[in-house]
């Protein structure tokens, strides 16, 4: 406060410490000291009382003023703040979220499930088994337009971003705003990639931001193209398939380094939305979509205009399916019997096969062939086929009509009556006891313990030979030598030959009433069609890794011997008749040796034919697969149409071999003729068999395989003379 102080008669203000003073205050204080001082003092100018009032304003203007900030002052500084706030709140989601993740320096990509390529004989891919449906591939074998598809549809800052793109994103959320639809996605294909590598197809935003943290690690793990080129080999592209090379095989029936700038496209495109867009599926949609990548990459100068223009002029559309699909049988009894050779497998290997593609495309169009044209008439909607080189090689196996509509595998898995076709292991049997192509048997009625089986012609001849017996299917001869050399006899003789399936030693057994599998019995037919080997069937020839490591190769193996060489003359000679004059003579292929056995399972279940030339053994079965009659279907007659339509295709081009053996027995004006060598004395049954026979001279006849005399001779014995 300011008081006055008297110096020589002047009054002076004064003023005390305790802040600042008040200039409105100061002029009324000064005001008040002049008027106890009694007037103007002394020495003071005139305009002395106006000057103080001046300073005091002086001094308020050059005091501090609090000044009000503007709006956009305030919005930028609220702004900041938050901002601040913001990536403090974003640094701790991105915190607990990693945290949620493994260590990034024990992070790896995970393997590639393995893919298991089954190839044909001659190199050709039959199918694709594994989870992925398709062999890894290197982005340098892929035509360059293929990757670019992909990028220029699905992350076209591919190559100058670090693994998130916020353009695209920014993008496709305006599109999404807009309901403009969305052309490319916000996610990049490194982010892509992480998902498919390493996390579920939930969508959720923890799982958003798990995605950007990985994709950020993989952009610093591995270099544009391996990021690339791991994300074309595992994403899904629909029905199974994942990968490009799946996808190629799948849509395309050709590999991914062979597709056109048009396919490369569709496969660019479809990866959006693989159910909706599968061109298998929705054509339609598919080329649309691919249309859209080609102007992208044009636009992007990945496509010359004038390529666009063609492949726009020529979309692309999904291959054909070729037939039902039969090389998938293949695949399954590869993918059976692989694990036997080659234990577990970790990496992409490729499976060799026997398989002669041309020979198991021809079966399958005999096989669809006949049964649509014929299957309604006759009541029959099933088949099987299986041709076989004489060492047990599978050239061709068809285990159904259509196998998209029926997985299960007939020709290695039904096990069916083979009626008349199993025949020729009982005259085996009694061949190798000492009988021969003529030895004569009694074609008439028979009884045993109540069962009396009948021909199919219900007719009888009387005296016949084995050979006519066999090659015109009498069941009453059949059973007559089944017993004679004793059911237990057949069976053992069929095991010996490669019969696996259980077998039931009695009477029937001689007319097939135990099931067989069609691989099995053409299997066991194949040591006939060799010389008398034992062959185990196979389908896989060698085994290899994709950078051409060997895991498996198959070694030559078998049963070793089963029959005698000459036993399987005979029984050559007498099953040559059976396409000569007998049951499957509309089988019959000009120019060569054939040989094989018909049947039919009682009702005319089942209808089968063997066959076999001394280069390969084919077998057909048809039927239905639950056991429903068939409408007079015999091995006569649809079976041996689709038998010589595919043992004429498989021989075509081939020098014709003659039967193992048979030469020896063949006939001659109705009379059996050894080779060469001379004349044997004839043993007792030789001497029956010309005076039954009508003085026809016998043919050698085997060695009895025991010492004493031959089974015919010990039951002519029986017969006359009454002996155990």
């Amino acid at each position: 406060m300011a008081k006055g102080r008297e110096r020589k008669g002047r009054v002076e203000p004064r003023f005390e410490a305790d802040g600042p003073a008040d200039p409105a205050a100061l002029d009324l204080r000064l005001s008040r000291g002049d008027r106890a001082g009694g007037g103007v003092a002394k020495g003071t100018s005139k305009g002395g009382a106006k000057a103080a009032p001046k300073r005091a304003s002086r001094a308020a203007a050059q005091a501090p003023r609090r000044r009000r900030r503007s709006f956009l002052g305030t919005l930028v500084y609220g702004t900041m703040i938050l901002g601040l706030w913001g990536l403090v709140a974003v640094a701790g989601i991105v915190a607990y979220h990693a945290s949620q993740l493994p260590p990034i320096d024990q992070l790896a990509v995970p393997k590639r499930p393995p893919n298991i390529a089954i190839l044909a004989a001659d190199g050709s891919l039959l199918a694709n088994r594994g989870e992925t449906g398709g062999r890894t591939v290197s982005i340098r074998e892929l035509p360059p337009y293929l990757p670019r598809a992909f990028v220029a549809i699905e992350d076209r800052r591919f190559y100058g971003h670090l693994g998130i793109d916020p353009i695209g994103i920014a993008r496709a959320i305006g599109q999404n705003l807009t309901r403009r639809g969305v052309a490319q996605g916000g996610s990049t294909l490194t982010q892509q990639l992480a998902k498919n590598l390493f996390l579920t197809q939930e969508r959720t935003a923890s799982r958003k931001i798990q995605e950007a943290i990985l994709a950020l690690w993989l952009e610093h793990k591995y270099t544009k193209d391996e990021i690339l080129e791991l994300y074309l080999n595992r994403v899904y592209f629909g029905a199974g398939a994942y990968g490009v090379e799946a996808a190629a095989q799948r849509y395309f029936a050709k590999p991914a380094k062979d597709v056109t700038l048009a396919e490369a496209a569709m496969l660019g495109g479809l990866v959006q939305a693989p159910s909706r867009l599968a061109p298998n599926r929705n054509l339609a949609a598919a080329q649309a979509r691919a249309a859209q990548v080609l102007a992208a990459m044009q636009e992007l100068g990945f496509a010359k205009p004038a390529e666009v223009q063609a492949a726009l002029a020529q979309p692309a559309k999904p291959a054909r399916a070729k037939g039902g699909g039969s090389a998938n049988y293949v695949a399954d009894l590869v993918m059976d019997v692989l694990d036997d050779y080659v234990g577990k497998i970790e990496t992409d290997v490729a499976v060799q096969t026997t398989v002669d593609p041309a020979i198991q495309a021809v079966a399958e169009r005999a096989l669809v062939d006949e049964l649509n044209q014929k299957g309604g008439r006759y009541n029959v909607g099933q088949g099987a086929v299986v041709s076989m080189r004489p060492d047990g090689a599978i050239r061709a196996l068809i285990g159904g009509r259509d196998y998209a509509q029926s997985q299960f595998n007939r020709a290695t898995t039904a096990k069916r009556q083979p009626g008349s076709a199993f025949k020729p292991f009982v005259y085996l049997a009694a061949v190798e006891r000492g009988l021969t192509p003529d030895t004569v048997r009694e074609d008439a009625p028979i009884a045993i313990k109540g069962w009396n089986p009948e021909n199919y012609s219900r007719n009888y001849s009387g005296p016949v030979t084995l050979r006519d017996a066999l090659a015109h299917s009498l069941n009453t001869v059949a059973v007559r030598l089944g017993q004679e050399v004793g059911p237990k006899a057949v069976v053992q003789t069929a095991q010996r030959l490669g019969i696996t399936s259980p077998l039931q030693a009695n009477a029937s057994i001689a007319l097939g009433t135990s099931e067989v599998t069609p691989l099995e019995l053409v299997g066991a037919y194949a040591a006939f069609a060799n010389g008398g080997m034992g062959v185990i069937p196979y389908v896989i020839a060698s085994v290899k890794t994709v950078d051409g490591r060997s895991i498996y190769k198959r070694a030559p193996s078998g049963l070793g011997r089963v029959i005698d060489p000459n036993a399987v003359g005979m029984m050559n000679a007498m099953m040559h008749e059976v396409f000569v004059s007998g049951t499957a003579k509309k089988g019959d292929i000009p120019g060569w040796d054939l040989a094989g056995k018909t049947g039919t399972s009682q009702d005319f279940r089942d209808a089968w034919v063997v066959g076999f030339s001394g280069t390969l053994v084919t077998g057909v079965w048809l039927g239905n697969d639950d056991g429903e009659p068939t409408k007079k279907v015999s091995g006569g007659n649809l079976p041996v149409e689709i038998w010589n339509r595919v043992m004429t295709a498989a021989l075509r081009g081939d020098k014709p071999v003659p039967l193992p053996g048979a030469a020896r027995w063949r006939r001659s004006s109705g009379t059996a003729v050894a080779a060469a060598g001379p004349a044997e004395p004839q043993t007792l049954g030789g001497l029956i068999d010309t005076l039954v026979g009508g003085g026809q001279p016998p043919a050698r006849p085997p060695a009895p395989q025991r010492g004493g005399p031959s089974r015919e001779d010990k039951n002519f014995l029986e017969r006359l003379f009454g002996l155990d």
